[in-house]
């Protein structure tokens, strides 16, 4: 396997490695992003949550929102960045990604600001990363146990099952989840991916696993809860199914890429500025 992951166990994890991490928080820079579209409602519980004592800095890009996201964000108190023009979701993760770096972070954790991910559990996501086991870390809503709890609709359920199986297998890894808008990722992981060549909609969280797939970087997972309510962001079951296409898409690029029959740009690794081969 080109890509390693494991699973950390943030209910059961000891309160000695917790009191290691948070020693070793103080040596690192910490920047939580969040990618902001239209998220008035629910901001200000998002940033409340998050847990000031291991966090360095907040950064919030408003991707043209329509709503006082913007206003809400500099009345807050966090670092904001704006787009003139809407960008999309993957859009926005460049420049949050973009601006942490830029800022020093030594440890960049995006959290959707509409609530639906827990901020409190920042300190159990970055855990692994202050130990130095890995270079992302994922907060799997199926390892946490609680998404048909938490709200998830059966159809978005049963569809990501199915595309996380499909995933694994042309991955040949194993995440309980791709799907995940809960994440932390180190500083040599996002310096390592291309991630200007990714795209701007919601199939760039799955494009950056694929690359770090071929950069041999690697992934642990926590589990996580979430809470699906009328605020939070979600995509209905059309743009679904495109989104399932956009996934199968960058599926062949990656295979079609390791095999050596169409390289892609992709798969380019930014930090030795040449494209990086697959080994089974």
């Amino acid at each position: 396997m080109s890509c390693v992951v494991d699973v950390v166990d943030s209910v059961s994890t000891p309160r000695v490695i917790m009191k290691q991490a948070s020693e070793s928080a103080r040596s690192q820079k910490i920047i939580v992003v969040l990618p902001a579209y239209n998220a008035a409602r629910t901001l200000e519980h998002t940033v409340k949550d998050i847990p000031l004592e291991w966090v360095d800095d907040i950064v919030l890009v408003d991707d043209a929102s329509q709503d006082e996201t913007w206003s809400i964000a500099q009345h807050l108190g966090v670092v904001t960045a704006r787009h003139e023009t809407n960008l999309g979701y993957g859009g926005n993760q460049k420049t949050c990604y973009a601006e942490a770096l830029r800022r020093g972070a030594d440890i960049v954790v995006m959290v959707h600001p509409d609530f639906q991910y827990d901020p409190k559990l920042i300190p159990q996501l970055i855990a692994p990363l202050l130990a130095k086991q890995c270079d992302a870390v994922f907060g799997s809503r199926m390892l946490g146990g609680e998404f048909i709890q938490g709200g998830m609709p059966i159809w978005k359920f049963y569809g990501n099952l199915w595309l996380t199986a499909l995933e694994n297998m042309v991955f040949e890894i194993f995440l309980s989840e791709y799907h995940t808008g809960f994440r932390a990722y180190s500083r040599h992981f996002l310096e390592t991916v291309n991630l200007q060549a990714n795209s701007n909609s919601f199939v760039f969280d799955t494009e950056i696993i694929a690359q770090a797939v071929v950069n041999k970087l690697r992934i642990q997972e926590v589990p996580i809860s979430t809470r699906y309510h009328e605020s939070a962001s979600q995509i209905g079951m059309l743009a679904s199914v495109r989104y399932a296409f956009s996934i199968c898409g960058v599926l062949i690029r990656y295979k079609l890429h390791c095999l050596g029959w169409r390289r892609s740009r992709l798969f380019y690794s930014s930090s030795q500025r040449g494209t990086v081969s697959c080994n089974d």
